[in-house]
């Protein structure tokens, strides 16, 4: 327990939150290594918002991050990126396809070394994480 609260503390250190004035609902947490210059910053994380809602879930016609199945997008200073994000439902059989996809798009993105993507159920997804956008594509206006 020590060991895990000694990470936890050194990744706190070396790892800085990216914040925008206001967050929207769908909106994952951004981390960027210190070393990851402030403009190299901006690029990485519109390049990867843009691949990430080139990903759908096939069950449902909205893209991925537009329904807040991102919940946090860390950038090490090798640039490489881990992704948590959750599903609709814990039994989604789509899982492992959503994984994939998002390996392939996010590490088509210039400068990204490689992509790893966890799936968590903390917190549980709920429609409140939709962006608007989300709920006017699935008429739930």
């Amino acid at each position: 327990m020590a060991e895990a609260q000694s990470i936890e503390a050194e990744s706190r250190e070396t790892q800085e939150i990216a914040r925008d004035q206001e967050t929207m609902p769908n909106e994952p947490q951004w981390f960027f290594d210190l070393p990851v210059p402030e403009d190299e910053r901006g690029r990485l994380a519109s390049d990867i918002t843009a691949a990430l809602k080139t990903v759908y879930d096939p069950e449902i016609p909205c893209d991925i991050y537009e329904l807040g199945l991102i919940y946090r997008v860390g950038v090490g200073d090798d640039r490489l990126v881990k992704i948590d994000m959750t599903l609709t439902a814990p039994g989604c059989p789509v899982a492992g396809e959503l994984t994939r996809s998002i390996e392939t798009a996010v590490g088509a993105v210039p400068g990204v070394i490689g992509v790893e993507v966890s799936v968590v159920f903390d917190p549980p997804w709920d429609q409140s994480r939709m962006s608007d956008e989300a709920r006017v594509s699935l008429d739930m206006f």
